[in-house]
């Protein structure tokens, strides 16, 4: 990417050249130009914060339908890629001031917490990938109930509803310990042999990234997030007074951070205990994450005693079908089923179909944009490391 031009090093050539011809006047210019870069740049920090607080905002005051729902998570990382961009600009356009000290060790905590964000990436994906492999098995289910042509259901569709259940219910299992034999068995439902060319397919693919985790078995999500709050301090009244500069880095520091929070709170993610995130009460966003916050802490304490795998409002609502599907199928004892029997058959696989056909295109979007995320985060690091090296050297 093309280094770009930080109107800090413009200004101090053009200061410098100004300065050299020694009269008064011209120092008076000087100041005049110093006081309208520096309000520019002000413009530019108190931009930011507002950005962060309307984005935050707009996502704090969700309905309770639409709060941790896949759209509601895709306008979070939307939020993040936003402030992002605006971040960067800054950064790259304040290399000078930001490769001197105090502000040097901000940027390079910043950068330090960039990698490990991108580990929980790479685990968050994967807990994407888990989701589909469970829409799958729903879309078995639904298949069960659509294969038969005549408007009788048989005991057969049934019996292969019933297995998908019990596959779909084994894999949703949250239990780390035991992780091992919940894929094994997750595999097993997905292909067995002789069973024709899709089901082999379907086999290979769950088999192969059961095995291909992009973190260790040891990695913790939860630990992870830890390490990226654990040195994330607000900066020191001396700091604070540089520009605002320091508040600017603290500030793109938290909200990556607490976005990667929020995704790890909804999506299944290795190891994805929530802990208690603590909010500065000084800025303007400030309010926005809190109510946030509460609300996803309130959520976790409802469905902690179901040892759900994630708050995705779409897991909730899988889970919830499981629950009726097993039920009416359990209650189906006689064939052909009672007309009335038959409607709530039908009217929970329909509920079913649609909670496919919402994670079909959802999750395919919440990947892309995690990619972009992902990719965000990488060159921010990599063109800011590149731009504070030159204004160093």
């Amino acid at each position: 990417m093309p280094s770009t031009s930080s109107s800090a090093t413009t200004f101090g050539t053009f200061r410098r050249s100004i300065l050299g011809f020694g009269s008064d006047h011209n120092q008076v210019h000087s100041e005049e130009v110093n006081n309208v870069s520096k309000s520019k740049l002000d413009r530019e920090l108190d931009g930011f914060q507002d950005q962060v607080s309307s984005q935050f905002h707009a996502l704090s005051s969700a309905s309770a339908d639409e709060f941790l729902s896949i759209e509601w998570m895709s306008k979070v990382l939307d939020a993040y890629v936003a402030c992002q961009d605006d971040f960067k600009t800054i950064l790259l356009n304040n290399a000078e001031s930001l490769s001197k000290a105090p502000l040097d060790r901000l940027v390079t905590e910043f950068f330090d917490r960039s990698i490990k964000a991108l580990d929980i990436c790479n685990a968050v994906r994967d807990g994407i990938e888990r989701v589909r492999l469970w829409r799958k098995h729903l879309e078995i289910v639904s298949s069960a109930f659509e294969l038969k042509q005549r408007n009788v259901m048989g005991e057969g569709q049934f019996r292969r509803a019933r297995k998908s259940l019990t596959d779909l219910a084994i894999a949703m299992l949250d239990d780390h310990k035991d992780s091992g034999s919940a894929f094994s068995n997750r595999n097993r439902s997905f292909g067995r042999p002789n069973k024709g060319k899709d089901s082999s397919h379907q086999r290979k693919q769950g088999h192969s990234k059961s095995l291909s985790w992009s973190v260790s078995n040891t990695w913790s999500a939860n630990k992870q997030l830890q390490s990226m709050a654990s040195n994330l301090v607000q900066p020191r009244a001396n700091e604070i007074s540089q520009n605002g500069l320091a508040n600017c880095i603290f500030t793109m520091g938290f909200v990556l951070t607490f976005v990667l929070w929020t995704v790890v709170a909804a999506i299944p993610c290795q190891d994805r205990g929530l802990f208690n995130f603590s909010i500065p009460k000084q800025f303007s966003w400030s309010t926005p994450l809190f109510l946030i916050h509460t609300r996803i802490l309130d959520e976790s304490k409802k469905r902690e005693h179901k040892n759900s795998p994630g708050l995705l409002r779409e897991i909730l609502q899988m889970e919830k079908s499981i629950n009726l599907m097993s039920d009416l199928i359990d209650a189906a004892q006689q064939f052909p089923l009672p007309e009335e029997q038959q409607k709530e058959v039908k009217d929970g696989v329909q509920d079913l179909s649609s909670i496919c056909n919402v994670c079909k295109n959802g999750l395919d979007t919440l990947d892309r944009q995690l990619r972009e995320v992902f990719h965000k985060i990488m060159h921010c690091r990599n063109d800011g490391l590149g731009t504070l090296s030159k204004a160093q050297s």
